[in-house]
């Protein structure tokens, strides 16, 4: 009979040659077979030898079938070579007919698609409880962010760059404590019902006369040095309507007596304000509060005399 043609396995006819095929016509068949093995596997160039085995094959999909062209070929989503088809060498296979495990002995693994993981309780496992820092790095294009274990501390980490040791922003230990490494801006959020203990607050020292304003975004405690002539302060920032709003302030007294101007938006205890101590460095102390954003200020003077 003529020879019969084909370029891929799947269209090889099992029965040919038939017994009554001229022998000369078997050399023609194993040149065809040939032919079609390299164009069917047309990737595998180098001279490795494959030494994955069909169930480590078949698990690409996950099923006993065999493997399409297509499937083989995803690996690096063209064709399929001989090292790509060794990479599938795999030391642990699932028992799940629809979900195979695969366990690398060594070597990165680059996955250039998102990637689920689904189940009632899935679990992603980073590290094999040795002695080694492990993290989850965000490769950004300016700055690179990790979460991860820094092994010789035993503590998580979340910080700035991909190694450990530098710019944590929090840190964990194995208490469950956390230490920050910078401030928490809440955004005028609510932190509720939190313990304080060994607080500070920051405050803003100036001096000199004219203007001066009292910024609540700079912290709510001020110090005012008088200098060279009388103040007037302002008082600006403070939180809006219905959440309170405080400040202190230090009031120093300049060498020759110098008086303050107060906000007219202040209410003072007893309806005026107070006086101001005379004297070189002398010290009053001031505070107020407000609960409408300002339009009221309640003010009271703490202490006179002070220094």
């Amino acid at each position: 009979m003529a020879l019969e043609s084909g370029t891929y396995i799947s269209q090889l006819n099992s029965s040919n040659p038939t017994t009554s095929d001229d022998v000369a016509e078997g050399d023609d068949h194993l040149r065809l077979i040939k032919a079609v093995l390299k164009n069917q596997f047309s990737g595998l160039t180098g001279t490795t030898a494959i030494s994955s085995s069909e169930a480590e094959l078949n698990v690409l999909d996950g099923i006993a079938a065999g493997l399409t062209a297509a499937e083989l070929s995803i690996l690096d989503g063209v064709t399929a070579t001989a090292a790509e088809l060794n990479y599938l060498d795999i030391t642990t296979l699932g028992t799940s007919a629809d979900s195979k495990a695969l366990t690398q002995a060594s070597g990165a693994v680059t996955i250039a698609a998102d990637v689920t993981i689904s189940g009632t309780t899935p679990l992603l496992t980073i590290g094999d409880a040795g002695t080694e820092d492990t993290m989850l790095v965000f490769d950004g294009n300016a700055v690179d962010y990790r979460v991860g274990l820094d092994d010789g501390t035993d503590n998580l980490e979340i910080g700035v760059g991909s190694a450990h040791g530098t710019t944590a922003a929090i840190t964990i230990d194995s208490s469950a404590d956390m230490t920050l490494g910078g401030y928490i801006n809440c955004s005028d959020e609510i932190v509720q019902r939190p313990e304080l203990k060994d607080y500070a607050e920051s405050y803003t020292a100036s001096s000199g006369s004219g203007s001066t304003t009292l910024d609540l975004t700079n912290g709510n405690v001020f110090q005012h040095t008088a200098s060279s002539g009388n103040v007037t302060f302002v008082f600006s920032n403070p939180p809006g309507s219905g959440k309170t709003g405080s400040l202190t302030l230090k009031w120093i007294q300049d060498s020759s007596n110098r008086t303050i101007t107060w906000p007219g938006s202040v209410d003072w205890a007893g309806g005026s304000a107070p006086s101001v101590t005379s004297g070189s460095a002398k010290v009053d102390v001031y505070t107020f509060f407000t609960v409408d954003g300002g339009t009221i200020w309640y003010g009271f003077q703490a202490g006179a005399d002070m220094g």
